[in-house]
């Protein structure tokens, strides 16, 4: 049986260390954000445009803009197609883990799929990134907190017509500092190993 889990994280929250973790003890493929970029970069738009406007949202989408019209549409649309056209060639596929891309949205029709939320307090995330980035100011790393947080927000709720971290739309949502990253990872794989 293919199994599917996609999480989606706040930043800082050890989302993507979580996914890793669990492929490597499960076997499950690993995407992220460089893997499906890399995978997506063989359409039509150049690397560094998936790069630059990835998970932007136009400052004024055109709706004068035919939705029909690809190549008439605003880029970052268009690097949200050839994502969501990437991340469904992946879960096609199955025994995957991807993380981020709105993949838990993408792919909310697929069978033996398992959507997951990771969350944490601010506080913790702050000292979790201040560990990661040492060159950068406590007060650099809030904004980017915050400034990484807005944006995954704006992005989802603009592509997929849903709330970023909404319980609605995961399965599971877990915290990742009040239960640590080890235990994270032993509940999913508790769930997608049976």
């Amino acid at each position: 049986m293919k199994k599917i889990v996609t999480i989606s994280r706040e930043f800082g929250a050890g989302g993507g260390t979580i996914g890793y973790r669990l492929s490597q003890e499960t076997g499950l493929e690993y995407y992220d954000k460089e893997l499906i970029l890399m995978r997506a970069g063989k359409g039509d738009v150049d690397i560094y445009s998936l790069i630059k406007w990835d998970e932007n949202v136009p400052i004024n989408f055109g709706f004068t803009q035919s939705l029909f019209d690809f190549y008439n549409r605003p880029i970052s649309d268009r690097i949200f197609q050839i994502q969501k056209q990437t991340i469904q060639e992946i879960g096609e596929k199955g025994n995957c883990i991807i993380v981020g891309r709105n993949a838990n949205t993408v792919l909310r029709e697929f069978d033996n799929s398992l959507h997951v939320f990771i969350h944490a307090d601010f506080d913790w995330r702050l000292e979790r990134m201040k560990q990661k980035m040492p060159e950068r100011t406590e007060q650099e790393i809030e904004e980017e907190i915050r400034k990484v947080d807005k944006k995954r927000k704006r992005y989802c709720s603009y592509h997929t017509a849903t709330v970023f971290g909404d319980a609605r739309y995961y399965d599971l949502c877990l915290d990742s500092s009040r239960l640590g990253i080890d235990r994270c990872v032993g509940i999913i794989k508790d769930i997608i190993m049976k």
